[in-house]
């Protein structure tokens, strides 16, 4: 892959989104960051400020990813915009990755895991990884599956996650972008 056909996508918010955003600038690979105008970005660095009508193109009911996800979630317009702007990180990546934490019921806690099951709607690549497990899993057709080290395949991919980084998660995030920049020129 040619590095400078890259592109990371993300939503520039605290935590795993900043930290997949500083990964990437490091390592020279471009990034676009969804927001909207009420978010609190962590990062500058490509913001794409989604208008009213991009926000409405991710609309999803929140009754049915209350259904989804098995748990209610707030009917509030900034958290419609949160799975809004997620929508997009995930339609524009070939593949996801995801800092977090994989529940009982093969999801992913918080917003995030509405990113998760979308990759999962489109059959996407997807992988997480657990901060509580220490590792990281590749959803396929047995559910959750250990994956020791993933690299980055799609010259477009997605990188979103917890607000609640930690170290371990940081580190996975860095020695992703580490294996991964063996294959870019």
């Amino acid at each position: 892959m040619n590095i400078d056909d890259c592109v990371l996508y993300s939503g520039a918010a605290n935590g795993a989104e900043a930290a997949f955003g500083a990964a990437a600038e490091r390592y020279g690979v471009e990034e676009v960051n969804f927001t909207f105008a009420e978010h609190s970005d962590a990062r500058g660095r490509g913001i794409r400020v989604l208008t009213h009508r991009e926000l409405e193109q991710g609309d999803v009911s929140l009754a049915y990813v209350s259904n989804l996800m098995h748990r209610r979630y707030k009917d509030t317009p900034l958290f419609k915009k949160v799975l809004q702007s997620i929508w997009h990180q995930v339609n524009n990546g070939q593949e996801i990755y995801v800092v977090g934490k994989i529940l009982e019921d093969q999801t992913v806690k918080g917003g995030t895991g509405w990113g998760a099951e979308f990759a999962k709607l489109c059959n996407k690549p997807l992988f997480v990884f657990d901060q509580d497990q220490d590792g990281w899993f590749y959803w396929g057709r047995e559910g959750w599956q250990p994956e020791v080290a993933p690299v980055i395949t799609h010259e477009h991919f997605a990188g979103t996650g917890t607000r609640f980084l930690e170290e371990n998660g940081l580190a996975a995030i860095e020695g992703l972008f580490e294996r991964s920049a063996g294959q870019w020129r």
